[in-house]
């Protein structure tokens, strides 16, 4: 094993598009041979998933709230490699990032969909779970996640080289490389770390100023949003801000329009010729449209347009991408036939798992999802074919949205694309026969799998944009990452078990599961017959048709709004910063130079913005539970009123969080936290050659 120098960070043409001619070099050498998995990295990646799918899982339950499991993962195995001064740990900490980042994107997908059936189950006696359902469930979506990515890892990674921003991926790396490199990278990360993580704890744990400026701090902006329904909000967190910075001014752009499109004309446009009318699209809207308040409107009705938009720009996604199906498909079929042979010379960076692999490993996991589907679900040949067939189509056409989605905004929006599928589910199963409580059951389980499969899709992605800048060897990381799925969906299958049995998801007391219990009461009146809201889903496919052909791309556009406006403008902040920082010089390498050192410091916003998210999680967990403890005390004694004191007396949260007061210190904050950025970033000096 050749000992790998020292990097010296990323190369300059890591983020840009490539000239003509010019191709990329990643920190660890194609033509030498790395560690990668080794017995130290494949043990730290099964133990960094299990810790983190069960924290994750129990966490994401009790208190509503998931974290992001990957960037805290590399600064722990970074932490670990240099405890240790363990050399040549970069190859080695992308396979520990890579394993062990399985559980967050197992956990998204489980928790999401499989907790309602115990929901239901409260309700409908009948039902049964088991741990087998749940855990089956998370491996196949997981296994099929990766199976349906590998074959589009060279379009995204290397195809699609500087065009994607991969804000999720960029801030990874950064770590990984920071931790290898030391120095002034290490320096600046670590600050910047420091004060977006503290910057984000504070706000989420004590509530020292408002999470989000809105224009409802002022008369006049609380009128408007009453009556024209128009309001702005700007959610001030340091991490987003980062995320917008690393993402860039285009594409911030085009998603902040999509959310205004939505929140500044089609909900006001909405209430003035409905506002006196009722309109029912699910069968539970009973208000009317001008009694409701902007985000009201946005929930009930305007974001399922942003899911038909997604929706469409998936398929739009695939037609496009038509040329890398047909040709893994042609050399999946060559390979099988033995026709083909895999280049020996191929570079170590370049290669992935082989098609024929692909093909038989598909193969086999949709046998295996038939024969789940059969004996541990529905019970019926036909019900089981029919499930079989959604699960692969719906999970196939959306592959590329999640890995998209993931590649420009690093958000995956896994609930929206679960949502839909979770319709079509229940409308092809009542179109076939099945109803009622196994049609639930079944319509879950499918959504399940699906929605663990689009969230692996999304993850992976990320893994793989990290190996390629970094140099790591692409069939290590698809092989290995199948152990990861495994472990973490073994743990997640198991922690959901002992949830139900401690706390269970009904009842005082229950779990939080929001996902969950959202996607119960979506499911049940669909299986009564009720419909579906197809006008507007409509809309918004028809609007992405419009969008390609007018060369705007549409996923990001549906992704503004599908997804809050609260989170999409601090993203164009960030862009807007990013373009500032790097067009103020008329010397390139200068502002290479501040632009690359920007990334670094925003980067650092979300990696701290990540772990004291993990720590603001843990704190309202124990919250939760002593709230519990003393509820649990008082007895027969228990009132209302009791438990209301209980719950404030344990509140972290300062009595001025709601002001108009915090609302403004939370706007003068972010002006604070960007001047930092912009001051620090325009600092910079190139290196000297």
């Amino acid at each position: 094993m050749e000992q790998i120098e020292k990097p010296k960070g990323l190369p300059e043409n890591a983020h840009r598009e490539l000239k003509p001619g010019e191709s990329y070099t990643p920190i660890m050498s194609p033509d030498k041979k790395i560690a990668e998995a080794t017995p130290y990295s494949v043990m730290m990646g099964v133990l960094m998933a299990v810790i983190f799918s069960a924290a994750a899982a129990y966490l994401g339950l009790k208190v509503g709230q998931v974290f992001e499991a990957a960037i805290p993962i590399a600064i722990m195995a970074v932490g670990a490699s240099s405890l240790s001064k363990m050399k040549n740990a970069l190859g080695q900490n992308v396979i520990i990032q890579s394993i062990g980042a399985s559980s967050g994107v197992i956990v998204a997908g489980a928790i999401f969909t499989l907790p309602a059936l115990y929901i239901l189950q409260a309700k409908y006696p009948e039902i049964t779970v088991s741990f087998m359902q749940v855990f089956l469930s998370s491996l196949l979506g997981g296994i099929l996640g990766i199976l349906f990515l590998i074959p589009f890892r060279k379009y995204f990674v290397s195809d699609m080289h500087g065009k994607y921003p991969f804000p999720e991926a960029t801030a990874t790396t950064q770590v990984l490389v920071s931790g290898e490199k030391g120095g002034n990278q290490a320096k600046f990360l670590l600050i910047s770390g420091l004060i977006g993580g503290a910057y984000d704890f504070v706000v989420a744990t004590f509530g020292w100023w408002n999470e989000n400026f809105t224009s409802r701090v002022i008369p006049l902006g609380e009128a408007i949003a009453d009556k024209a329904k128009v309001v702005f909000k700007l959610n001030i967190g340091a991490a987003l801000l980062g995320l917008g910075y690393i993402v860039g001014l285009q594409y911030a752009a085009i998603i902040a329009i999509g959310s205004m499109f939505v929140w500044f004309i089609i909900i006001p446009l909405m209430s003035v010729f409905f506002g006196h009318q009722v309109i029912d699209f699910t069968g539970h809207t009973t208000m009317m449209v001008g009694q409701m308040s902007p985000e009201l409107i946005f929930t009930t009705y305007a974001r399922h347009i942003g899911i038909g938009g997604i929706a469409m720009a998936g398929i739009i996604g695939i037609i496009r991408s038509s040329h890398i199906i047909k040709s893994a498909f042609g050399l999946a079929a060559k390979e099988i036939t033995g026709k083909h042979k895999v280049d020996a010379n191929q570079k170590r960076t370049q290669r992935d798992l082989s098609m024929k692999f692909i093909a038989i490993g598909l193969g086999i996991a949709l046998i295996f999802v038939f024969i789940f589907f059969q004996l541990g679900v529905v019970h019926n040949l036909t019900y089981a074919v029919v499930g079989l067939l959604v699960v692969a189509i719906i999970a196939f056409l959306f592959t590329t949205v999640a890995a998209n989605a993931i590649a420009i905004v690093g958000t995956n929006p896994v609930s929206g694309m679960t949502l839909m599928t979770l319709i079509l589910a229940s409308l092809i199963m009542v179109a076939v026969g099945l109803t009622g409580t196994s049609g639930m059951v079944a319509a879950l389980v499918i959504g399940g799998v699906v929605c663990t499969a689009l969230s692996m899709a999304g993850g992976f992605i990320t893994d793989l944009k990290i190996g390629y800048w970094l140099g790591s060897t692409p069939s290590t990381q698809q092989r290995w990452k199948f152990l990861g799925t495994l472990v973490s969906a073994a743990t997640v299958g198991g922690v959901i078990m002992i949830l139900n049995k401690t706390y269970g998801f009904t009842g005082p007391n229950a779990l939080v599961a929001p996902q969950a219990n959202a996607m119960a009461a979506v499911i049940e009146p669909l299986m009564s017959g009720q419909a579906a809201p197809w006008i507007l889903y409509g809309f918004g496919a028809v609007l992405s048709i419009i969008l390609t052909l007018l060369r705007i791309p549409a996923l990001a556009f549906a992704l503004g709004m599908f997804i809050p406006l609260e989170l999409n403008t601090p993203l164009l902040v960030g862009g807007a910063i990013a373009w500032f920082v790097k067009s103020r010089s008329k010397d390139a390498k200068l502002n290479t130079a501040r632009h690359e050192k920007g990334t670094l410091l925003a980067s650092g916003f979300i990696a701290g913005g990540a772990l004291m998210g993990v720590v603001a999680a843990i704190i309202k967990f124990y919250q939760s539970t002593q709230i519990d403890k003393e509820i649990a005390n008082l007895g027969a004694a228990v009132t209302p009123e009791a438990i209301t004191k209980i719950k404030e007396g344990h509140n972290l949260i300062c009595s001025w969080a709601d002001s108009n007061f915090a609302v403004w210190l939370g706007g003068f904050m972010l002006i604070l936290i960007s001047y930092y950025l912009i001051r620090s970033s325009l600092k910079a000096k190139p290196e000297v050659e």
